[in-house]
């Protein structure tokens, strides 16, 4: 065969190699999410995540993130846009869509939470036993939460009846009924839309931990914090999901299935419960940083109040259950029981 028409077959083969690795390298997974890139949850985990994924992967596998809903739609559709297939993965609440992922809900009841590390290993238990048919087509990376909401308002809160009549925010439907059951107005809002509500006086003021206050604007919106006296001093917890779309990590060669496989559910579970409860630090910063704010600590005997008061909550939640066929006094008892094991 002529040299020329060897030269130019193996040069031809050798850019299709070259093209084919440079495709390889340059697999990207889309990550939406609600919140800004300046957002603690954004530069402590998400960020990182991504920046891990692509070091583990040597470069073949990339995570693009896209922060406050770029690609369109609300925080409360990012469930379906990664179901669906719009994007490949997401960060995000499923109390934004009550009733969505009901069997993850025990951990969002009142004062069933602790601190974000044992409720979020807790999670890694309870998941596998309880969570199938909630995960059914998603590909769940994490399932875990933040350190605990407090109130942040616009009036001061040091005592139950101090509640009385506020509207105020929650992000999940056990939220809001908890808050409805001390006496308030819950209102249940995406984080997102928090700065125009409390601007605009649709409420009083936000159920939130510290770490996202900044990012909000609670700092410079309200004005009161407060927390509860006794060993679990936030009123509850949220419960986040971080999912991937199935078909988007089948498409995945073995090789860079491991590596999200590596960065995931357990193998990440200690870390991330570690670092929500750590970034509460820097958010209360911040918060401390504004002259005008003022914190309480709302002592045990109205503590004990508010517990009386939010039995209703638990009885509501299981009646929702019971009409899906689930046993809700089971998943909260295991809820409760691995928190306690993880706790100590």
């Amino acid at each position: 065969m002529d040299k020329k028409i060897i030269a130019t077959i193996v040069a031809g083969t050798a850019a299709a190699v070259a093209l084919t690795g440079t495709a390889q390298a340059q697999t990207t997974l889309r990550m939406h999410t609600f919140i800004p890139p300046v957002a603690n949850p954004a530069k402590t985990f998400l960020i990182p995540w991504a920046k891990k994924i692509e070091k583990d992967s040597g470069g073949k596998l990339k995570v693009q993130p896209f922060w406050a809903m770029q690609l369109g739609g609300k925080a409360p559709q990012l469930l379906d846009q990664v179901r669906d297939g719009v994007v490949d993965v997401v960060w995000t609440l499923p109390g934004f869509t009550p009733g969505r992922m009901p069997r993850v809900e025990p951990f969002e009841l009142p004062f069933v939470h602790r601190n974000a590390l044992s409720t979020t290993l807790a999670l890694q238990e309870y998941g596998p036993k309880h969570l199938g048919p909630d995960m059914k087509g998603y590909k769940p990376l994490l399932v875990h939460a933040h350190a605990g909401f407090l109130f942040q308002t616009k009036k001061p809160i040091q005592k139950m009846s101090d509640v009385k009549g506020m509207k105020l925010r929650a992000a999940s439907r056990g939220g809001v009924w908890l808050l409805n059951a001390l006496g308030a107005t819950g209102i249940g809002l995406p984080l997102p839309q928090i700065p125009s509500a409390l601007s605009k006086g649709v409420i009083d003021g936000v159920t939130l931990p510290y770490e996202i206050a900044p990012a909000v604007k609670t700092p410079d919106l309200v004005s009161h914090f407060s927390e509860l006296a006794g060993d679990q001093p936030r009123l509850g917890t949220n419960i986040f999901t971080f999912l991937m779309n199935p078909n988007s990590y089948d498409k995945l060669p073995k090789n860079l299935q491991a590596v999200i496989d590596k960065n995931s559910g357990a193998n990440i579970a200690k870390m991330a419960g570690k670092n929500w409860d750590a970034i509460e630090a820097p958010g209360l910063k911040v918060v401390k940083s504004k002259k005008k704010n003022k914190f309480y600590t709302i002592p045990a005997d109205e503590v004990a109040k508010m517990k009386a008061a939010a039995q209703p909550v638990f009885e509501r939640w299981f009646a929702e259950m019971k009409k899906i066929g689930v046993d809700g006094p089971a998943l909260l008892a295991d809820a409760r029981a691995m928190i306690a094991k993880h706790a100590k």
